[in-house]
């Protein structure tokens, strides 16, 4: 019976100091993300755009379609495809 606790000695392992460092990383990326979805997600709630805040919220890009909505798409007029300064 195969069990994560005894790997076969080809399994790679990664050392305590690499452990900390994904870790941290992957902190950075989480709180990079949290940021830019939150200030997305209240400019399209102020402007009553409720099929971007349902794809914001579902989607996750790590902030890359957060950042092209707040940047883009929000400042675009509804049915215009100039963007409105």
């Amino acid at each position: 019976m195969f069990s994560l606790l005894n790997l076969p000695p080809f399994a790679p392992t990664v050392s305590g100091e690499m452990q900390i460092f994904w870790f941290i990383i992957l902190a950075l990326i989480f709180i990079w993300s949290i940021i830019w979805k939150g200030m997305a997600l209240w400019r399209a709630a102020q402007k009553n755009s409720y099929a971007w805040f349902i794809i914001l919220l579902v989607v996750n890009t790590l902030g890359i379609l957060e950042i092209l909505y707040l940047y883009v798409f929000s400042r675009m007029k509804a049915g215009d495809k100039q963007l409105s300064k």
